[in-house]
């Protein structure tokens, strides 16, 4: 955590980390990890309600807990910009981190793979091997998703890739 922002490092310390070194293959011991991966992720959601940093919402999608879907936003210049959030677990988690698609920003910027899933691999991949099992699906948002809504979501606006919801019905009333 050295060099990292006192914000960052406070956010994380808080989130809990994960015990159980166990996949979707894993039978009984997956279910063990799915219950530390939603304990993680109500902790992680409920301190960024209390610091009024609220910026997603998943859930599971399969009773397995192997797809998850939602959504995410992020505000920029007092616009709320809102994407849909989607990700599978992979069969070799927790040594694998998950791929997380926005599926609607596909092809709009090049740290993006086809399908929408954000590019993770220079910074925060060697972090989750680093941290494997411990870290989890809040990890993966927290710091993943977050900095790279942080640095993309700007750009997006700025150059006219994407528009603000009220902008797009706006231009299409006129």
């Amino acid at each position: 955590m050295e060099g990292w922002d006192p914000n960052t490092k406070s956010t994380l310390t808080q989130i809990p980390l994960l015990t159980t070194k166990a996949g979707p293959r894993d039978g009984a011991a997956w279910t063990t990890r799915l219950k530390e991966e939603y304990k993680s992720l109500i902790a992680y959601t409920q301190m960024n309600k209390s610091n009024d940093n609220d910026w997603f919402r998943i859930s599971s999608s399969n009773p397995e807990g192997t797809r998850w879907t939602g959504k995410c936003w992020y505000v920029y210049n007092l616009l709320k910009y809102e994407f849909d959030l989607q990700f599978d677990i992979p069969v070799t988690y927790p040594s694998t981190a998950p791929e997380l698609e926005l599926p609607q920003l596909d092809g709009k910027t090049q740290k993006m793979y086809r399908g929408g899933k954000i590019c993770l691999t220079v910074h925060f991949k060697p972090l989750w091997a680093k941290n494997c099992p411990r870290f989890g699906i809040a990890h993966a948002l927290c710091l993943g998703l977050a900095p790279w809504l942080a640095a993309e979501i700007p750009i997006l606006v700025d150059s006219g890739m994407i528009k603000h919801k009220d902008d797009a019905t706006t231009s299409t009333e006129s």
